[in-house]
Parts: structure tokens; sequence; C-alpha cells
């Protein structure tokens, strides 16, 4: 029986899709150090849609272009940016996070609750390539069937139940534990 249990959790730990995918090419090589630690730009201003959405958005050609157009225009990347804008064509970003389609991520509700892009994104003001590896999730499977308890690899479900425990402890507002929060 225990051998049938620890075989579903193998299998069913490699079927699974990661939120969060490995580096990837990009057509543009954004740094996020430069816009994030050097010119302390606030991450809401590129992803405005984190505030009333479910996603956080990309910025629109217009938005790079308003500060682009008076500088940086002889960098390799502003000019790939600006071939963009001549040709009046969005940027075909490669998706990084990708979500399982039966859960749902509320950026706005975490926007609305003060909780810091870097709580789930990490040290993003540090970063020069934005992404990240989907941890080890059949060993951290086969550790919590063995009774000990590891922490969660980063934006699983159980990343975001400890954190809603945590947040939960601490102060009054209360994040939710209903599978329905997170769940179609």
């Amino acid at each position: 029986m225990l051998l049938a249990v620890l075989v579903f959790v193998a299998v069913s730990s490699w079927s699974r899709q990661p939120a969060v995918a490995r580096p990837s090419v990009q057509p543009i090589a954004f740094p996020h150090v430069v816009h994030v630690q050097t010119y302390k730009i606030d991450c809401q201003y590129c992803h405005s849609d984190a505030r009333r959405s479910e996603y956080a958005g990309l910025p629109s050609v217009e938005r790079c272009m308003g500060c682009h157009k008076i500088t940086g225009a002889q960098l390799p990347e502003v000019r790939k940016l600006a071939e963009y804008w001549a040709k009046k064509e969005p940027i075909p970003w490669v998706r990084v996070n990708k979500l399982p389609e039966f859960t749902y991520f509320p950026h706005k509700a975490h926007v609305r609750a003060n909780v810091k892009c870097q709580a789930c994104h990490g040290e993003v003001e540090k970063m020069t390539t934005f992404a990240a590896a989907p941890g080890p999730r059949l060993a951290n499977d086969l550790l919590n069937l063995a009774g000990f308890r590891p922490a969660p690899p980063p934006l699983t479900m159980g990343w975001c139940i400890d954190c809603h425990r945590e947040q939960n402890a601490r102060e009054q507002k209360k994040a939710p534990l209903d599978c329905v929060a997170c769940h179609h």
C-alpha cells in the first residue's frame, strides 16, 4: 500500500506544471536591477494591472517609450524597443510565470494588503533576468509522506498556505485559507 502511494505521488509530482518557468530568452533583455534599484521605479508603474486584476500585466511599448524617447536611446536593447515602437507592434515577451488553469491568483488582493512584490517574486531589484527554478517537488512530497515537514518550494500551494497562516498569526487582516479563494 505504501509503495502504491509513493508511486502515485512520484508520478503526480512529475506531471505537475511548475508555476515558474526556467530562464528563457526574451526578445529584449530587460534589467529589473537598473529600473528598480538604480532609477527607483515602483513595480506597479510598469505592472499597473496588478492593482485591479488577477494578472500583473506587462507594460505597453508606449509606456516604455515614455522614458526611452529621452533616455538610453544609444543602448542596444532600447534600440530593439524603438523598433517595436516604429512598427507599432507589441513586444512578444515569453511568459515566465504560469499557474495551472484551475488556480486563481488575485494580484490586486495582495497589492491592497500591502504585500511586497518581493514576497513572492524574490529580490527583483537585484535581478538582471526574471526567472526562477520550480523547486524540488518530488523530494518535497516524499519527505512529507515520510512525516517530515520541509519548506514547500516557492510559488506552490503549500508555500502560499504557509504565508497565509503566518500572516494570520501576526495581523488582524485574515488571509483566506478556503480552497475556493484560489481554486475555481
